[in-house]
C-alpha cells in the first residue's frame, strides 16, 4: 500500500467512496456490510477498510466469508459472493468520532433507502454506536436485532477499526462467523 503524506490525506477528506454492490450478473446480495464512514486512507485509495491496522479483511476471511484473505483493492470480488459494502455517512474523516450525530442519523436514512432498493438478506452494521444513533436504538447490543427493514434482517457487529481494542480479532471473527452462518441458513 502506498504511504500518503499528511497533505494527501487531508485532500482525501473531500473524496467520496463508492459503494461495493452486486451487478446484474452477480448473485443476490446476502450481506451488506455498513461501515461508519470512510477513513482518510480509504478515501485516498478508493477502497473500503483500507487503513493498515483495520481488521475488517482478516476478520471477513477468518469468519469464512471469503475463501482467502483479500486486500482492500480486491473489494470488487465481494459481489461475486453476494457481499456488498457501504457506509453510514459519506464524509471521510480521520476518526469516526469527527462525525456529528446528525450526520449519522441522516446517513441512517440514506442507508434505509439503499436497503429498500437492494433488499439484502442481512444488513451488517459494523459499529454499535453508529447503529444506536442512526436507528434510535439506545439499548442495542452486538448481534442480531429484532428490528427489520422490510425483509432485511439486521446484525450489529463490532467495529473492526484498530482503535477498537475492546474486541480481539478472534472474537470479532467469531461474531462475523455467526452472521455468516445465519446468512447461509437463510435465517
Amino acid at each position: 500500500m502506498p504511504r500518503f503524506t499528511a497533505a494527501e490525506l487531508e485532500a482525501a477528506r473531500s473524496r467520496l467512496l463508492p459503494d461495493v454492490l452486486p451487478g446484474s450478473d452477480d448473485p443476490p446480495l446476502r450481506v451488506l456490510f455498513c461501515g461508519i464512514n470512510p477513513g482518510l486512507v480509504s478515501a485516498a485509495t478508493g477502497h473500503h477498510f483500507a487503513r493498515p491496522g483495520n481488521r475488517f479483511w482478516p476478520v471477513l476471511h477468518g469468519a469464512g466469508f471469503t475463501p482467502r484473505l483479500l486486500r482492500p483493492d480486491e473489494q470488487g470480488l465481494l459481489p461475486g459472493w453476494g457481499i456488498g459494502i457501504t457506509n453510514m455517512a459519506a464524509r471521510a474523516t480521520a476518526r469516526a468520532d469527527e462525525l456529528s450525530a446528525a450526520e449519522i442519523v441522516e446517513g441512517g436514512q440514506v442507508l434505509r433507502a439503499l436497503v429498500e432498493q437492494r433488499a439484502p438478506r442481512w444488513l451488517a452494521v459494523v459499529g454499535i454506536g453508529a447503529y444506536r444513533t442512526a436507528f434510535g436504538a439506545k439499548a442495542a447490543a452486538v448481534g442480531p436485532q429484532d428490528t427489520m427493514l422490510g425483509p432485511t434482517r439486521i446484525w450489529v457487529l463490532p467495529n473492526p477499526s484498530g482503535l477498537n481494542a475492546h474486541w480481539s480479532r478472534a472474537a470479532m471473527a467469531e461474531e462475523f462467523a455467526r452472521l455468516r452462518a445465519a446468512a447461509e441458513d437463510g435465517a
